[in-house]
């Protein structure tokens, strides 16, 4: 009668480790977020922002079906440019004393290759909530002196206009000075908390 119970409760030790909560938190010292969007058609501005935060809760050791949660800060926004900056955090972009962050909560973190997965979740912008999906690529998980580390790159893209960033100022030839379409790139450094 022991060896089964002794088996059976070796089986909940294990299930219970397999599906433990792992807990990574951006290390923005060593992360990145990038955008770019077109400007007169023929040339591209580019700009990060550089105050973020977030966090993924994964079961075990594999990202599958995390939960994602980030913020960054509006004001934050660096073009390398202080007058469109400031234009940036205007009524006619951000709007960033009204709206002083942009969120994203996850609703699926789905492995569709081997280091590749497909992100779905909610993106706040302003004051609009849209489903957006994304694919991350696991670049890699090491230990460093008891601290383990994670890395991720990301790439998306959204249209401004679903969002209410607004301004469209038009050139003769009828084409937008800035694109609708805005191209993000992330690299991310995770810590194992």
């Amino acid at each position: 009668m022991k060896k089964p119970i002794f088996l059976a409760l070796i089986f909940v030790l294990i299930s219970f480790i397999s599906f433990a909560q792992n807990k990574w938190k951006v290390d923005p010292v060593h992360s990145g977020i990038q955008f770019e969007v077109t400007h007169l058609v023929v040339s591209t501005v580019t700009g990060k922002f550089t105050e973020f935060s977030g966090t993924i809760e994964s079961q075990g050791d594999s990202f599958e079906n995390a939960k994602v949660k980030a913020d960054l800060e509006v004001n934050s926004i660096d073009t390398e440019n202080l007058t469109r900056d400031k234009h940036l955090k205007q009524d006619d972009f951000f709007n960033a004393e009204k709206y002083p962050q942009i969120k994203f909560e996850s609703e699926f973190f789905k492995k569709i290759a081997d280091k590749e997965y497909l992100v779905t979740g909610d993106l706040t912008i302003r004051d609009v909530v849209k489903k957006v999906s994304m694919v991350a690529t696991h670049t890699g998980t090491i230990t460093i002196d008891d601290k383990v580390v994670s890395g991720f790159k990301v790439n998306f893209t959204i249209n401004r206009f679903d969002f209410n960033l607004n301004w469209d100022d038009i050139l003769a030839s009828g084409s937008l000075v800035v694109g609708e379409d805005v191209n993000i790139s992330m690299n991310l450094e995770l810590t194992k908390m």
